[in-house]
């Protein structure tokens, strides 16, 4: 649907001359969206600098709605960081049909932000509070040459990583531990306590993404990491420490160490946010 013919509908979603009244009753609308971070400031409203993900789903649905809805995300993810299910809810008194309001919203916004699904939900459903977990991907791209392709999409790293080292450090993440020495120090977490559920590393061949026939071309390692809540920064932190042991500049056992620590000094850099996804969020 474009938005001429968008634009051609009552804001209810129906055409003209049919039944152009609007339910004033109370909706909650859960959205799921994927986007491109590369060109944006993060998730959340700023005033300093209105291109974020939220202010420009806010205004396509002013335009759409007639009204202004505030969207509330699972979380905020920052500048270029991707989504590929990103979860949000907003409450609206309009009564354009869930399918409609996808298209009305894919037709109002730019190419890099995309509505998987609009349903309604309970008037109760908060999409931060219901959260009961989240699972974060981050790729890393190890040959020995950089990718056009990729540059905005995954870490290069030219390096060879040991990934079973890497795996086998990673395990000591799991379960309930404090992370601070994974957390930026301008998280304004109160507490630094998480769980993490799950932790896998993996390769995949490059030819799932682009089709290249040639034989051990390259890699792509994905680490993805599912915990009931996530510090700033934590997932680059923890991905930047793995990159540092599985390279050889950390020891093996080093990981359960800096764990230990809760010093965010002994722990490796924050990688990128080119190679960060927000991949699902479950509730």
């Amino acid at each position: 649907m474009s938005r001429q013919q968008w634009s051609s509908k009552s804001r209810c979603g129906i055409p003209q001359g049919e039944n152009n009244k609007c339910s004033l009753r109370d909706r909650n609308l859960k959205i799921t969206l994927e986007y491109s971070g590369r060109d944006y400031a993060g998730w959340q409203v700023q005033s300093t600098n209105p291109h974020t993900i939220q202010q420009v789903l806010q205004r396509s649905l002013h335009t759409i709605l007639g009204h202004k809805a505030k969207v509330v995300g699972s979380g905020r993810t920052d500048a270029g960081v991707h989504a590929i299910a990103q979860a949000a809810n907003f409450h609206t008194h309009s009564s354009i049909p869930a399918n409609n309001l996808r298209a009305a919203l894919n037709a109002y916004l730019p190419d890099d932000i995309v509505i998987h699904r609009v349903e309604e939900v309970g008037l109760d459903f908060h999409a931060i509070r219901n959260v009961k977990s989240k699972i974060y991907r981050y790729l890393i791209l190890n040959r020995p040459y950089r990718s056009g392709i990729l540059k905005d999409r995954a870490y290069f790293v030219r390096f060879p990583l040991d990934l079973n080292l890497m795996r086998r450090e990673s395990r000591c993440l799991l379960g309930r531990h404090d992370f601070k020495a994974f957390c930026c120090s301008k998280s304004s977490a109160k507490s630094t306590l998480r769980t993490v559920k799950k932790i896998s590393l993996k390769k995949i061949p490059a030819h799932l993404f682009w089709g290249s026939s040639g034989k051990g071309v390259t890699s792509i390692i994905v680490i993805d990491i599912e915990a009931d809540g996530f510090l700033y920064n934590m997932v680059r932190s923890i991905a930047g420490t793995l990159i540092d042991i599985g390279r050889g500049r950390f020891p093996p056992g080093s990981l359960r160490k800096i764990l230990l620590s809760r010093d965010r000094r002994s722990a490796g850099m924050s990688t990128p946010a080119c190679g960060l996804y927000l991949l699902k969020v479950k509730y």
